[in-house]
C-alpha cells in the first residue's frame, strides 16, 4: 500500500473506489432522494458491476454460516465466469438480527432472510443469472401489495437515522479503500491541516454530542479537560467493554466500521495533546478485534496511523488491550486499572481519568458509538448535529433491541422519538397479540417504564426522570408474561454476580437486596420488605464507589413505583400474576383431559395418575413444577394449565 500524504493522493482513492462502492449507496439514495431519480438511475447504470452480493457477516450472522454463504457466491461467480458483472461483499450487520443470516442484492436493494445453503443456490440462479426475484426469500415487511420496496423503505429502517452506524451493512469493514470511497480520513486530514486543537474542541462542544457510554457527559467538555494539562504523555482510550446482557452495539460498530473509529481516536488525540491509544475490546469479540487489527494494519500502511501524518509533524499510534471479561471494567477507572495489568477495580474520583488517568498521566475515555459520530461532526459541521434530537440531547442513539418485539436487532434513531414509536414501528410490535408491559433501559443498571410511560420521548434526561437511563443502549421489552419481580431479580443477579467486592454498600448490599426477592418470589415475603428494598436501595446508591453499584438498585426501584401491586400479589396472596415464579405456579390438568399420557411419560417424579383414556391429576405434593408436562401437553388439547 502506498503512504499518504496529501488530500490529492485521499481524493484519488475515493474516487477510484467510489466507482464501485457507490452501487450500494446510490441505490440507498435512489429510495431517500426521489427527486434525483434520473441521475441517480444513470449513475448506476454506468457502475462495471450489474449486482452487489452483500452478505452480513457480523457474529450473529457468521453463526448461522454466512461465511459458507460467502464462500458459495464467490465460487459460483467464478464458475459462472462473472467476476466482471457480480461482486460479493462482506459486511457488518444490518440490524436486523433476528431474520439472519442476511443477504442483499444492489442495484435493486431486495433485502433476503434467514438464507442458507440451498435458499443462496436458488438466489444466485434466478437473481444473479435470470434476473428474476425470488419472491418467496424477500423479508416479508418488503411487500405493499404485489410491490417490493427497498428494505430501506421498511418499517424497521424507515424511522432510523444512521449516523454512528451509517456504514455497517454497506462498507466491507476489511477493505480501507472502501472507508475511504465514502470520505473516510476526509476529517482527519481538516483537523490537521486546517483546524487547531481548541478549534476541534469548540466544534464537538458546539454539536452538543454528549457520551454515549452512560453518562451522558458532554464530549467536548471531557477533551477539553485534558487538553488543559500541561503538555507531555497523554492517552486517548476507546471503552469497547460493553458488558449488558443483549447489548451488541459497539461489538457492531467495531465489526462494520472500525475505521471510523480509528478516525475518530486520532481527531480526539490530535485535540488534547495525546500520540497514544488503547482500544480496550471485549475478549469475547474475536470478529471485532480481527476487524479492528486488519484496520490498523492497513491505516499503519497507508500512512494513517504512525508517524507524521498527512506531512502535519502529528503523531498517532493505537494497541489493542483484550478486556478482562469483568463487567466492572466498563466503569473508566476499572477500565485503566485493567490496562496497566492491575485487577479491575475502581478507584475514588476526583482526580478523574481526563487529569490523572492511564499511568497517572491525563487520559480521554469514549465509548465506540461516541467515537463513531465524531469524523462526520467534523465533515458536516456541528450545526448539523445539533440540528438532530431534542434541545438537551442532539444527535441519534444506537439501541439493542430485544425481548418480546419482532425486529430483534440493532437500531439506531433519532433522540426524541417516542418509546411507542421504537417499539410500534421499528421494533414492529409485541407477538402473538400480547400488550406491551414495560420496557427496560440502560442495561442491568436501567429502570423499567411502564405502560403508562409508552409516550415518553427518549431522551438522556427524560429517561432518568422516568427512573431509568440511557446508558449503553440496552433496550429490552416485555409484556403481559413477564413477572417484574422476576424481572427486577435477573438483573440484580447479574450486578450481584459482577461486583468487584471493593465496596461494602455495592458487594453486601446487592447481595442483600437480591436475597429479599429471592424470598419474595417463593411466596415467602412480607410487605415490611418492601421499605427496607427502597431503604437499602438508596443507602447502595449513596455510598458505593463506582456506577455500577451506584446504579445497580434502579430495577427495584422502578419495579416498586411501577408495579407495586405484583409484589403485592407475590406476598399477601402467594401468586405470580404472570405465572412465571416456579413456587408461586401450580400446573391443574383440566377437563380436557384425555388420557394419552403424554404428561405421565415425562414426568421425572411420577407425580402423574391416571387411567388410560381418563382424566389425570397431578400430586401438589410430589411436584416440582418442571413444567415439562405443561410443554407436553398436545396443543389441541391444552389440558394442562399454569395456575
Amino acid at each position: 500500500m502506498a503512504m499518504i500524504k496529501s488530500l490529492e493522493q485521499l481524493n484519488e482513492i475515493r474516487d477510484n473506489s467510489l466507482v464501485d462502492i457507490n452501487l450500494r449507496f446510490l441505490a440507498h439514495d435512489l429510495h431517500k432522494l426521489p427527486e434525483m431519480k434520473e441521475q441517480i438511475e444513470k449513475e448506476i447504470a454506468e457502475h462495471p458491476h450489474e449486482h452487489h452480493i452483500v452478505v452480513c457477516a457480523s457474529t450473529g450472522c457468521l453463526a448461522g454460516d454466512a461465511g459458507k454463504l460467502i464462500e458459495m457466491f464467490e465460487r459460483r461467480t467464478k464458475e459462472e465466469g462473472k467476476q466482471d458483472v457480480v461482486k460479493v461483499v462482506k459486511t457488518g450487520c444490518f440490524g436486523l438480527c433476528a431474520v439472519g443470516p442476511v443477504v442483499i442484492l444492489y442495484p435493486d436493494s431486495i433485502f433476503y432472510e434467514q438464507v442458507d445453503m440451498a435458499k443462496a443456490e436458488k438466489i444466485f440462479e434466478e437473481h444473479i443469472m435470470k434476473n428474476e426475484i425470488v419472491r418467496e426469500y424477500v423479508y416479508s415487511e418488503s411487500f405493499e401489495g404485489d410491490e417490493i420496496v427497498p428494505f430501506e423503505g421498511t418499517g424497521f429502517f424507515k424511522k432510523q437515522l444512521r449516523v454512528a452506524l451509517r456504514n455497517c451493512g454497506i462498507l466491507d469493514p476489511e477493505i480501507i479503500e472502501e472507508y475511504i470511497a465514502h470520505d473516510g480520513y476526509q476529517a482527519l486530514y481538516k483537523v490537521l491541516k486546517e483546524m487547531q486543537p481548541n478549534e476541534v474542541i469548540d466544534l464537538v462542544k458546539a454539536s452538543g454530542l454528549r457520551g454515549r457510554g452512560g453518562a451522558g457527559f458532554s464530549t467536548g467538555m471531557k477533551w477539553s479537560f485534558a487538553a488543559a494539562q500541561p503538555a507531555g504523555k497523554k492517552y486517548i482510550v476507546c471503552n469497547g467493554d460493553e458488558g449488558d446482557p443483549g447489548a451488541f452495539m459497539d461489538r457492531s460498530i467495531l465489526e462494520g466500521d472500525p475505521h471510523a473509529v480509528l478516525e475518530a481516536m486520532a481527531i480526539a488525540a490530535y485535540a488534547i495533546g495525546a500520540d497514544e491509544g488503547y482500544l480496550y475490546v471485549r475478549a469475547e469479540y474475536p470478529i471485532a478485534i480481527k476487524r479492528l487489527e486488519i484496520a490498523i494494519g492497513q491505516a499503519r500502511e497507508k500512512g494513517l496511523l504512525g508517524k507524521n501524518i498527512f506531512d502535519s509533524g502529528f503523531n498517532f499510534d493505537v494497541r489493542i488491550k483484550p478486556g478482562a471479561g469483568a463487567f466492572v471494567c466498563g466503569e473508566e477507572t476499572a477500565l485503566l486499572m485493567s490496562i496497566e495489568g492491575g485487577r479491575g477495580e475502581p478507584v475514588p474520583r476526583p482526580p478523574f481519568p481526563a487529569v490523572k488517568g492511564l499511568w497517572g498521566k491525563p487520559t480521554i475515555i469514549n465509548n465506540v458509538e461516541t467515537l463513531a459520530n465524531i469524523p462526520q461532526i467534523l465533515l458536516r459541521g456541528a450545526e448539523w448535529f445539533a440540528s438532530l434530537g431534542t434541545e438537551k440531547s442532539k444527535g441519534s442513539k444506537v439501541f439493542a433491541i430485544a425481548g418480546k418485539v419482532k425486529n430483534v436487532g440493532l437500531i439506531e434513531v433519532p433522540m426524541g422519538i417516542t418509546l411507542r414509536e421504537v417499539v410500534e414501528e421499528v421494533g414492529g410490535g409485541i407477538p402473538n397479540g400480547k400488550k406491551f408491559k414495560a420496557a427496560q433501559t440502560g442495561g442491568p443498571s436501567g429502570g423499567c417504564i411502564p405502560e403508562s410511560q409508552f409516550d415518553a420521548v427518549i431522551d438522556f434526561d427524560n429517561l432518568i426522570a422516568l427512573g431509568s437511563m440511557m446508558g449503553s443502549g440496552g433496550l429490552i421489552v416485555m409484556d403481559e408474561d413477564n413477572c417484574m419481580v422476576d424481572i427486577a431479580k435477573f438483573f440484580l443477579e447479574f450486578t450481584v454476580d459482577e461486583s468487584c467486592g471493593k465496596c461494602t454498600p455495592c458487594r453486601v448490599g446487592t447481595k442483600r437486596l437480591y436475597q429479599i426477592l429471592e424470598r419474595i418470589s417463593q411466596g415467602k415475603g412480607k410487605m415490611e420488605d418492601l421499605d427496607e428494598m427502597k431503604e437499602l436501595s438508596y443507602f447502595i446508591k449513596e455510598n458505593s464507589l463506582c456506577g455500577l453499584g451506584q446504579t445497580a438498585p434502579n430495577p427495584v426501584l422502578s419495579t416498586l413505583e411501577h408495579f407495586l401491586d405484583e409484589y403485592a400479589e407475590h406476598i399477601v396472596n402467594n401468586r405470580c400474576p404472570a405465572k412465571v415464579c416456579t413456587d408461586l405456579v401450580r400446573y391443574h390438568i383440566n377437563d380436557k383431559c384425555i388420557g394419552c399420557g403424554m404428561c405421565v411419560r415425562v414426568c421425572p417424579v411420577n407425580c402423574i395418575h391416571g387411567e388410560k383414556k381418563q382424566k389425570h391429576v397431578i400430586d401438589q405434593d410430589v411436584c416440582i413444577k418442571c413444567g415439562l408436562c405443561f410443554e407436553k401437553c398436545p396443543p389441541k388439547i391444552s389440558a394442562i394449565e399454569k395456575i
